[in-house]
């Protein structure tokens, strides 16, 4: 391929390895240790990939001597196959990291099964009444939360089944766990439920919402919940003192929202830009409050959002296929793919260096950056 032809492929086609997948990829999850990533379809089936890069882009950089042109060239050899399981569930299974290298899965007979790197499944002694439509696991507690969709269960040391004793009404199809693994919170019908799980298991908060919740995700501390909703944007709660509100205006729905560390500071989807807010001003009673301009916006809405773990960096997936890498509160940003298949899922590797993401049309992709675009 001569220079020409290089200089004009996107960053996607010099720095991602991509499969194809049969069905839509719903969701993307690195397992604890970083060695492999899996990829949910809506068929049921999972697929794994290593992370590690037999052609990482360091390895194919070059400087020209005259004009110190630094340039990546194309890979040579296409990326090894995933390893695919056959179809685990009615829909996308429900998933989370597990033990090391490894995934839990929810199955449709109530188990929880263990998916190794290698596609191998095998029982655990996590076993519920009742199809799991959701799950979580905190790996530093041993804890495990499902859900049949009605009733929660906890899960301590890999066994040991506790249902919480909620009102029957209740209607769960998300759940997580606090970043300490002392909290959980999940869709309750109503609204969201907040029970302690460090010792006994027992309520704290109850905050409502004016619509289905899509996503949970606490802050780093778990002094903040998000909550995004099906329709009118998300609701921002504070466990300190029990405050809520709803942050609206979204035209789609709020698909996913997140939080970055770096800059402790909020991110939804649903929006025509990268909507974000930082934390030292919270949006709880005016949508602009703390509001920061990340990216640049356009005429369609941003589907998936998902923070840099150590940087000040911001990914989004669009509706028309578009990746963007953005600095938070700045205006700048890297289009990784400009186009194609509407964009599912993101996620970012525990040490910043690869972005999983997830396609509509089937793509599972591995996106890894080298250290010098980031400086």
């Amino acid at each position: 391929m001569n220079q020409q032809a290089t200089q004009n492929l996107s960053p996607f086609e010099l720095l991602a390895r991509s499969w194809q997948r049969p069905a839509t990829v719903a969701a993307a999850c690195f397992s604890a240790d970083g060695s492999a990533v899996a990829f949910t379809s809506i068929d049921g089936a999972v697929a794994i990939a290593p992370v590690n890069d037999q052609e990482p882009p360091e390895s194919r950089i070059r400087v020209s001597g005259d004009l110190g042109q630094t340039t990546i060239r194309p890979r040579q050899k296409p990326p090894a196959p995933l390893v695919a399981t056959s179809t685990l569930g009615d829909g996308d299974v429900p998933i989370t990291s597990y033990l090391g290298s490894g995934f839990l899965v929810g199955m449709a007979t109530g188990q929880a099964m263990r998916l190794a790197a290698d596609g191998e499944v095998t029982e655990t002694g996590i076993n519920i009444e009742g199809p799991v439509v959701a799950i979580d696991h905190h790996a530093a507690t041993a804890k495990t939360a499902i859900s049949n969709g009605h009733d929660v269960f906890i899960s301590r040391a890999h066994e040991d089944v506790a249902k919480l004793q909620q009102a029957a009404s209740s209607s769960t199809h998300a759940i997580a766990f606090s970043r300490d693994g002392k909290r959980l919170a999940f869709d309750s019908g109503k609204g969201v439920s907040i029970w302690t799980v460090d010792g006994d298991l027992a309520p704290i908060r109850e905050f409502s919402t004016p619509a289905g919740p899509t996503s949970l995700h606490w802050n780093s501390d778990g002094s903040w919940l998000a909550c995004g909703l099906e329709t009118g944007g998300f609701v921002l709660a504070s466990l300190a003192d029990g405050q809520s509100g709803v942050v609206g205006g979204f035209p789609s729905p709020v698909r996913t929202v997140c939080w970055s560390q770096p800059v402790n500071a909020l991110f939804a989807s649903g929006a025509f830009r990268i909507a974000g807010w930082s934390m030292a001003a919270p949006p709880l009673r005016d949508a602009a409050a703390g509001a920061l301009e990340t990216g640049r916006s356009g005429l369609v809405p941003v589907e998936t959002v998902a923070a840099h773990p150590k940087r000040k960096i911001i990914a989004a997936g669009y509706a028309n296929g578009r990746i963007t890498v953005a600095h938070i509160g700045s205006r700048d940003e890297l289009v990784v793919k400009l186009s194609g298949s509407t964009i599912t899922a993101l996620a970012w590797s525990g040490d910043g260096q690869h972005l999983a993401a997830g396609m509509a049309d089937g793509t599972a992709a591995i996106i890894t950056f080298p250290a010098l675009l980031f400086k």
